[in-house]
């Protein structure tokens, strides 16, 4: 194992995810792992220059190392939004340059910016110039019929001339009509042997591959040929694989968490969101995983699905582990 220091702060991370990764996932997620680099939802530049700013930037300090997304495709707009993005004290912006909604389209950013790598150079120049923090971009492999390695590299060439180091790359192509973002996620191929084509063709670049990562062990694999995994799905529908993120893959001996210290951990968090007046299903909708699998898991999940919309209180999560709890006399006698 590489030392820790030594290690791409890009290893691991966990992928900015449209209506999933808010900042109480973020802060959820953290409680597993202490090394997983975090990313928020995409934040579109117009929402953060004339909607609520506070709320869209607010995380909590215990999420870092976090990255703010941006989708935008103004230079002046993304520079000043990510100079927001500093104070408030994030650890990197993104701009996304992968998204293929039809809503992104028209506000001409996500995978469309790929066919015009010039326009992305400008907006990467523009940022750099309004924030020390690392510049980053996320794209596929490719758009529609545009999906030759020729292309993605002179993408990304053109970006890093503009002086973004770190791509992170998913490894489908994106169809920009006729397939749902779902579908974008699931029926254009995995390619990863061009995401691992660029690690080799530009190896001063730091190359994170992304796209149908489903375990460890692959991410192991992968770490072989590139700087860092991101995997989204699978995290969010199975959170606890986090739990062995630490110490596999970042050499980090510190104890793993149970799945009851990890809930346990909420309890003071879950409780200050309920007194500022956040309704507790906004949190509880993340952990609905957790016990993915483990006997108690169904009646958890129930217990929470059944009881968030109504509770305000922490006796819920305590009536699910409390389920978890019943089920394993049943399952050890099993």
């Amino acid at each position: 194992m590489i030392p820790t220091a030594d290690l791409s702060p890009w290893r691991f991370c966990v992928a900015p995810m449209m209506d999933w990764t808010d900042r109480h996932c973020r802060f959820f997620l953290r409680q597993i792992s202490r090394h997983a680099r975090l990313y928020t939802e995409m934040v579109c530049t117009p929402a953060l220059i004339h909607g609520p700013r506070r709320r869209l930037l607010k995380f909590d300090g215990a999420e870092h190392p976090i990255a703010l997304q941006l989708g935008g495709s103004d230079p002046d707009e993304l520079a000043y939004c990510s100079e927001l993005g500093e104070r408030q004290g994030y650890d990197e912006i993104n701009l996304n340059c992968g998204c293929p909604s039809d809503r992104v389209q028209e506000g001409r950013f996500g995978a469309c910016l790929m066919r015009e790598p010039e326009l992305v150079a400008d907006c990467v120049r523009a940022m750099r110039g309004a924030t020390k923090l690392p510049v980053t971009v996320k794209h596929r492999i490719g758009v529609d019929d545009s999906e030759d390695y020729a292309f993605m590299r002179h993408f990304v060439e053109t970006v890093a001339e503009a002086g973004c180091e770190v791509f992170i790359v998913h490894a489908r192509k994106a169809w920009l009509k006729g397939l749902s973002p779902k579908e974008n996620r699931e029926i254009p191929p995995l390619t990863y042997e061009l995401v691992q084509r660029l690690k080799q063709d530009y190896p001063q670049l730091t190359v994170v591959i992304n796209g149908g990562i489903k375990t460890l062990d692959a991410c192991e694999q992968h770490l072989e040929t590139v700087d860092g995994v991101m995997l989204g799905r699978e995290v969010y529908d199975h959170p606890y694989l986090l739990a062995d993120v630490d110490q596999r893959l970042f050499g980090d001996a510190h104890a793993v968490p149970t799945r009851h210290e990890v809930v346990e951990r909420l309890r003071g968090y879950v409780e200050r969101e309920l007194a500022s007046g956040v309704a507790l299903k906004h949190i509880t909708r993340h952990i609905l995983g957790l016990y993915r699998g483990q006997p108690g898991g169904r009646a958890f999940r129930r217990t929470l699905s059944e009881g968030m919309h109504a509770a305000d209180s922490w006796e819920l999560i305590e009536d699910a582990l409390a389920d978890v709890d019943a089920a394993l006399p049943h399952a050890f006698a099993a």
